[in-house]
């Protein structure tokens, strides 16, 4: 994958296919630190022990669509190659944690990429789904929440492609104040 964003949109996806009701998208810059961190956290199905002891396997997938599972173990390399790493933590019945760290100014971490777009994919792929997605820097914080959306869009919907038009531009606009 070419950028942070298509990973972080194949997490997700993961947590669809999860049945996730909620999900949580944090992504911290911290320069002083050299840190880039990705949290994601979800309410769906979560995983027993013995998926989470292989889910970071590239040859285990539970998707019978194809007999590889590549996403995570792909994203642990690429943050590994940066002196960071992958911690992904799963309950039964709980829901799925999962923390990404990258040094930040190493030359080998990916970009972000379309992160606007990624997201407000995702929101339109899944309008009855909930997202938080927030985003922290030197500059401040953004935090863009479906809930809050759909309380004031009433009863347009999310995959207007208007309001995904307007969406991708104010996550943009929003993101562009602190990065």
């Amino acid at each position: 994958m070419k950028d942070l964003s298509l990973h972080i949109m194949d997490i997700i996806q993961n947590s669809v296919r999860a049945e996730a009701s909620n999900v949580e998208l944090e992504i911290r810059e911290d320069l002083e630190k050299d840190i880039y961190s990705i949290f994601i956290k979800d309410d769906g199905c979560g995983m027993s022990d013995e998926v989470l002891s292989k889910v970071l396997d590239p040859f285990f997938t539970t998707r019978t669509t194809r007999k590889v599972g590549l996403g995570l173990s792909l994203l642990k390399q690429s943050a590994e190659q940066t002196g960071g790493k992958l911690e992904i933590h799963s309950k039964e019945g709980v829901g799925t944690e999962l923390q990404v760290l990258f040094s930040h100014k190493n030359i080998d971490r990916p970009v972000i990429g379309d992160i606007a777009g990624v997201i407000v994919l995702l929101v339109s792929a899944n309008p009855n789904m909930d997202f938080i997605y927030k985003h922290h820097t030197i500059k401040g914080e953004y935090i863009f929440d479906t809930k809050e959306v759909k309380e004031i869009l009433e009863d347009v919907s999310v995959t207007d492609p208007n309001i995904m038009q307007y969406l991708k531009e104010l996550i943009n606009e929003n993101l562009n104040t602190i990065i």
